[in-house]
């Protein structure tokens, strides 16, 4: 059957005391938002809604970064979640399907979990996403007789009776895209909030001679985030099931509490990272690779035998063959380097393409940029780049050649050539002793007017 994801992304997040909307605060190097819209992704949706408020046009666009088929509507007022989830109705014209809704700022939610409830449909028109809640707090109650859900009632219209009940209400819910919107248009707002509850929706199915059924997860999938401190607590937990996943794959980490990965970053068999690295989004790093202490990784690919560091940067487009090292203080960015390219020291690759097994000494620049545009860098095979030398871009290198060391190299050198490009040195007798003795003078004298 035909999936539709709702995915409600309203809110103004006021806990959050920032003008960035709530759903757009990160998380593992990627909006809040982008985890709603990858765990409701593996259902295989034929359509995605993303209901947008607070910041329309700065949700609309990180939606459509991340899925381009996307669909943004405006919730111009917020009125509740039936109002919100009732924004949809037009994009879904003609739908025939079911209606998974999720919420933009619940990053946890698997997939697995989804796919229950999709499974459950096959019993009940409408299906909820309860939890049991160590601390039921202000959460919605689920009124429940075997396995079908009777009713779900909100906290503060709750009776003491119904407040000591711990299956608690996620919001999550699937159903029949054209009963959830026909049952929609019955929700009121006679409630202690006066808004358009969607659990209210359990009850107007009931009313109808329709049952609707629940499925339970884990507490901590159903997390919401709505303050900088919750925040900080997702993010924890990513880390700590990153850092598990990476051991149970066969990754070595020295110091596991030190290591910070991002929501999408690879890291094959037997790859050690040593401690203080982090990655940010994009990075795919091959079995058997290294990555020393203290570097920064994002938007690249290390492959078979790299080592990276310590204190190294790779950053977006760093594509790095086998076997390659980059040493300490070097920074790679929209480069490719060949099988066996080493770049130890101190240096910054920039719109470059070095050929296999070449050689770049410490202190080497690509100098890419002259204000306006990038220019490339290109290197040979077997070349050697002697140390502190500037390659001036746009620039070729040819295979074997080499560049002595201090050179300022504007033109291409061809294969097997030498290119020395620094002036020529002139030595002064005695002329240092006599500046030194020039200047300590001169802050003499000063030091004695200041008296």
């Amino acid at each position: 059957m035909p999936i539709a994801l709702i995915i409600l992304a309203a809110g103004q997040g006021s806990r959050m005391n920032s003008d960035l909307p709530k759903v757009l605060h990160p998380l593992g190097g990627a909006p809040l938002l982008a985890h709603a819209m990858d765990a409701g992704a593996a259902l295989m949706p034929e359509k995605t809604v993303v209901v947008a408020g607070h910041g329309y046009e700065a949700v609309a666009k990180a939606a459509k970064a991340h899925d381009p088929e996307a669909v943004v509507v405006r919730q111009a007022e917020q009125l509740g979640t039936s109002h919100a989830v009732a924004q949809a109705r037009e994009a879904l014209a003609g739908f025939e399907g079911d209606a998974v809704v999720l919420y933009g700022d619940t990053p946890f939610i698997r997939p697995e979990t989804l796919e229950a409830m999709l499974a459950a449909r096959a019993s009940h028109p409408v299906v909820f996403l309860g939890f049991e809640a160590a601390d039921p707090k202000r959460y919605g109650r689920f009124i429940t007789e075997g396995s079908a859900l009777e009713r779900i009632v909100e906290y503060k219209d709750a009776s003491e009776a119904e407040r000591a009940i711990t299956l608690c209400n996620s919001g999550v819910m699937a159903a029949d895209a054209q009963t959830m919107f026909r049952l929609i248009e019955q929700v009121g707002n006679d409630n202690a909030s006066g808004e358009y509850y969607l659990p209210d929706l359990v009850a107007l199915a009931r009313a109808e001679g329709l049952s609707s059924g629940f499925v339970t997860c884990d507490e901590a999938e159903t997390l919401g985030i709505n303050t900088r401190a919750e925040l900080a607590g997702a993010e924890a937990l990513l880390q700590a099931a990153k850092r598990s996943e990476a051991l149970e794959n066969g990754v070595t980490l020295v110091a596991p509490e030190t290591v910070f990965f991002a929501h999408d970053t690879y890291v094959g068999g037997d790859t050690v990272i040593e401690p203080n690295v982090v990655f940010g989004p994009g990075v795919t790093v091959e079995n058997g690779a290294k990555i020393r202490a203290f570097s920064h990784l994002e938007g690249c690919h290390v492959a078979r035998g790299g080592v990276i560091g310590p204190y190294a940067r790779l950053r977006p487009g760093a594509e790095l063959a086998e076997d390659v090292r980059i040493g300490n203080f070097v920074e790679v960015k929209n480069a490719q380097l060949a099988e066996g390219v080493k770049v130890n020291h101190l240096s910054y690759i920039g719109d470059a393409a070095i050929g296999e097994q070449t050689n770049v000494g410490a202190g080497t620049i690509t100098c890419n940029y002259d204000g306006v545009f990038k220019h490339r860098t290109e290197i040979g095979a077997r070349a050697f780049i002697g140390s502190n030398t500037m390659l001036v871009a746009p620039v070729k290198v040819g295979d074997e050649a080499m560049t002595a060391s201090g050179s300022v190299i504007t033109s291409d050198v061809e294969a097997g050539a030498l290119a020395v490009a620094r002036a020529k040195q002139a030595v002064k007798p005695g002329l240092a002793r006599r500046m030194f003795e020039k200047l300590k003078a001169a802050k003499a004298r000063k030091a004695k007017e200041q008296e």
